[in-house]
């Protein structure tokens, strides 16, 4: 009935901000790919060897891992000794600095024996050496015992335990002193401006004995010759066998000159990266414009997309792990909740597209991650308890094992070959999937979503505003349930948001608790606008949207709620005074904003929905015969009427769509008011 938001236009500001988020998760995705040259073995520590007989065709080293490198420099510079440049200067003048001190004013506070014990207690802290405190720290950290002393182009090895910081020296000086009278005498003599540091780290020399020292470290420490058997088809890859394997792939690189060639790969991973997270872009603005018309919409799908891809960068730079604890079916559990099936299966599907490129056996890859992406989503159909997570997870636990052993079957054709590693990573990665309702979580709170788990909370009648609105509007409370549950039956006929117009319907009058007798529904006898002057009552009515969206914002109700309480009337006419007020002043002109309800009128089928169910529920309340035609009538008139004011122009809603809503109101209402049978009196004897 709208004009279809694939035929609009975006603002440039628009383009551009969906322009950027595109290049950013473009860049971060690469940034995680591999920069260097596939090699055409896929091999993994604990997997049988999947191909034929391999013997080396050339000689290479078989390089130490990276743990063994580790170890091996760990070993080596625990001897390590930092270089520190002694300067002799800094305690000459400072001594030089106390004798003219003493001269001048420090002789009324030192005897000459104490200035002489003084004296040589700093020149043998400057001997020793005084470095700061962050230095001391630092080689405490490091676990450093020694360090070398350069002294006039002369090292020499000194204990760290010898040298010391000024505060140290500071509290020795005054700890050693003859006596006490001595020591309370020096403290009053401000000793410490004549501490200062004289050792100063050598950064040159030390990072140069640093370097020789790891130089010396071998990369290797054995020799594949050409034509030496390696591994066998069937065989497991053991440690051994996986370190000669990894150090074949290490030399055929540098034989082939791969590291030439990166700038060719980068163009290649950065256009394969385009095209796939284009066909998302192009999905959206095909398929489903109004989640493309959202920058949040887009945000939460390229951000899942990045975020896989980083995840599966980590754990593939890390041999030891495997990628298949990456929980990819978060991916489609996520997007499910905040957007549909098909959206989030599609996303899915280039996701592990660009994450092949990370897995060391790519077709075995993507077979499992479509089959549990599949699994998901049709899990998965609306996430509104844990359960449904629990669930999900342990479906598809199922899937991957089922899955992983047909396809070891086809390609294996024995059972001995099947690994049971891969069922612990696949255990292990059905479990992490339990951290999508964490994730969900903090979306929401971040980029402003709300999940049907959240509307299932909120529509909790024990919920504070709810709880309140059946405690002091009981009426509005009976109507507001109603009404949920004739737009409920309607969403659920045209295929829309079910709890979303479940909910917002249970909040779209809670402005009535500010004046709750002000409202038919409420009053008993007593009707307050019999006593108060006409454009009163008309500011009091029109008020509770307001007063509302009021306290929506107080108990911060999010924005999908607040929307249905601000459009449930829409831009309509309050019927009941406007008609009133006509009546009563033939002729005259009229301000038709004062009777105009704020709006603004309904943009989505939801809120559309619930403006019929609003209109037609109280209206029903006044009909004198519930028949069918009166009924129907009374359908058909009100939902004309808001067609003819352009109520519902702003909505996607179809005319079908239209007519449905028409039939399941006329069934329900039938339903709701249907005679009830009369039951016999007992007769008495």
């Amino acid at each position: 009935m709208g004009i279809h938001k694939s035929f609009q236009k975006l603002p440039f500001r628009e383009k551009l901000n969906r322009t950027l988020l595109f290049i950013a998760a473009t860049a971060i995705i690469v940034y995680f790919l591999p920069r260097e040259g596939k090699f055409r073995y896929h091999f993994q520590e604990g997997k049988p060897w999947k191909y034929g007989l391999l013997t080396a065709s050339f000689d290479f080293p078989i390089y130490k891992s990276d743990a063994q490198i580790k170890n091996e420099q760990d070993s080596v510079l625990r001897n390590f000794q930092p270089y520190y440049k002694f300067d002799r200067e800094t305690g000459k003048e400072e001594l030089k600095k106390l004798a003219q001190d003493y001269k001048e004013s420090l002789n009324h506070k030192l005897s000459q024996k104490e200035y002489n014990y003084l004296r040589k207690a700093l020149s043998d802290m400057y001997e020793s050496g005084l470095v700061s405190s962050n230095t001391m720290n630092d080689l405490h950290r490091e676990d450093i015992a020694t360090i070398r002393i350069i002294d006039q182009n002369i090292s020499k090895t000194r204990a760290v335990s010898q040298i010391h910081t000024v505060r140290q020296a500071y509290e020795l000086i005054i700890d050693e002193a003859p006596n006490d009278e001595s020591r309370k005498h020096l403290r009053y003599s401000s000793i410490n401006n004549y501490l200062n540091e004289n050792l100063q780290y050598d950064t040159l020399t030390s990072q140069k004995v640093r370097n020789e020292l790891l130089q010396s470290i071998s990369a290797s420490y054995g020799l594949v010759q050409a034509g030496e058997r390696i591994v066998d088809r069937g065989e497991i890859i053991n440690p051994q066998t996986y370190n000669i394997l990894r150090s074949l792939e290490i030399a055929d690189q540098k034989r082939a000159g791969t590291t030439r060639h990166q700038s060719a790969t980068l163009i290649g991973q950065i256009l394969i990266t385009m095209i796939l997270l284009g066909f998302i872009m192009l999905f959206m603005r095909l398929f489903r414009p109004e989640m493309y018309f959202k920058l949040r919409d887009i945000e939460v799908v390229l951000m899942m997309v990045t975020a896989m891809v980083m995840l599966a960068g980590f754990f593939s730079n890390f041999r030891v792990l495997s990628i298949y604890f990456v929980p990819f079916a978060i991916v489609p559990i996520v997007i499910r909740t905040f957007l549909d099936s098909r959206m989030a299966f599609f996303t899915h599907v280039m996701t592990i597209g660009i994450c092949s490129f990370l897995a060391p056996f790519a077709s075995e890859f993507i077979i499992l991650q479509l089959a549990i992406g599949a699994t998901s989503v049709f899990s998965l159909r609306d996430l509104t308890q844990r359960s449904q997570l629990v669930k999900t997870a342990g479906w598809v636990m199922v899937t991957y094992f089922i899955t992983y052993v047909a396809y070891t079957l086809i390609n294996e054709g024995s059972w001995d070959k099947i690994n049971p590693m891969m069922f612990a990573y696949l255990a292990i990665n059905a479990v992490l999937i339990l951290f999508a309702y964490l994730l969900i979580f903090i979306l929401e709170k971040a980029l402003g979503f709300t999940s049907n788990v959240t509307l299932v909370e909120l529509s909790n009648i024990n919920a504070p505003l709810l709880r309140r609105l059946s405690e002091e509007c009981p009426g509005t409370f009976q109507h507001s349930l109603q009404v949920s549950n004739l737009a409920a039956q309607a969403a659920m006929r045209i295929g829309a948001n079910v709890q979303v117009v479940r909910t917002g319907a249970l909040y779209h009058d809670i402005g009535k608790l500010t004046n709750p007798s002000f409202f038919t529904e409420n009053q008993l006898d007593v009707n307050p606008h019999d006593k108060i002057p006409f454009d009163k009552s008309v500011c009091i009515i029109k008020q509770h949207v307001s007063d509302g969206l009021k306290l929506a914002q107080k108990e911060k109700l999010p924005s999908v709620i607040t929307d249905f309480i601000s459009t449930h009337h829409g831009m309509g006419k309050m019927k009941y005074f406007y008609n009133r007020w006509k009546n009563e002043h033939p002729g005259e002109e009229i301000d038709e904003a004062i009777f105009t309800y704020p709006g603004p009128n309904p943009f989505t089928k939801e809120q559309a929905i619930l403006m019929m169910a609003d209109s037609v529920e109280a209206a029903s309340r006044s009909l004198k015969d519930y028949s069918e035609a009166s009924i129907s009538n009374l359908v058909n008139s009100i939902l004309d009427s808001q067609v003819s004011e352009g109520m519902y122009s702003n909505t996607p809603l179809s005319f079908r769509d239209l007519e449905l809503i028409r039939e399941v109101f006329i069934e329900r209402l039938k339903t709701m008011y249907h005679a009830r049978i009369s039951y016999p009196e007992l007769k008495q004897k």
